[in-house]
């Protein structure tokens, strides 16, 4: 039987990379994304909601669902405008509840279902810019506790892929993460690759029925 999954953000960079993953193991992949035809802006709770019915009418009931849209800025904290910190909330937090609350019936119902944030190592060590990132980072790590608290004994396994900097689109070649002196105080000198996240999704969805609620972090080292 097909197995259907829905990954938001899944038009390049991790997202992409997930899709890749999960169409290669067996799955049916529907991907969410603003720079896609349809476009689905993961912010608006109501685009989402229909996005999710479209995907169950012509594919099926979903099995899973990966939460990867975001964006990324560095900024310090003293030039975080208003528009730019409620952005961030939208799009990261905003995305990962609307994402959830539209698949969550159909998954409580058949009592089965997974569900992965992207969060952050940010999100759970802060940085000394991009305040407003790491926010809304940690927060997604939060809704991921709690939910999966919450639906765990419903058959659903809630958790959090919380990368390092990962060589993306979102990293600009001028990055301090990009910069030779940072690469070398990791253990594997390069920056984590967006296939390597996604096997660390790809094993959560398929796998770990034991894990609810964890952050799996793979960073290249740069916390250990």
């Amino acid at each position: 039987m097909t197995r259907v999954a829905v990954v938001t953000g899944a038009a390049s960079g991790i997202g992409a990379a997930i899709s890749a993953a999960l169409a290669d193991a067996g799955w049916t992949v529907a991907g969410l994304d603003i720079n896609a035809d349809p476009s689905v802006d993961v912010s608006d709770a109501q685009a989402v909601e229909q996005a999710i019915r479209d995907v169950e009418q012509r594919l099926g009931p979903i099995e899973a669902l990966v939460t990867a849209a975001g964006h990324y800025e560095q900024t310090a904290v003293s030039d975080i405008t208003d528009t730019a910190w409620h952005r961030m909330l939208r799009v990261h937090l905003g995305g990962l509840r609307n994402a959830a609350h539209a698949v969550l019936p159909g998954m409580l119902e058949r009592r089965s279902g997974r569900i992965v944030a992207i969060a952050s190592e940010l999100g759970i060590g802060g940085a000394d810019s991009g305040a407003h990132y790491a926010a809304a980072k940690g927060c997604v790590i939060g809704f991921v506790r709690s939910l999966a608290a919450e639906v765990a004994d419903e058959g659903i396994r809630v958790n959090a892929v919380a990368p390092g900097p990962t060589d993306t689109p979102l990293l600009p070649a001028d990055s301090p993460w990009r910069a030779a002196d940072y690469l070398a105080t990791l253990p594997n000198r390069r920056l984590c690759r967006p296939d390597e996240v996604a096997q660390t999704v790809l094993w959560l969805v398929d796998e770990a029925d034991f894990c609810v609620g964890e952050v799996l972090s793979p960073n290249s080292g740069s916390v250990i």
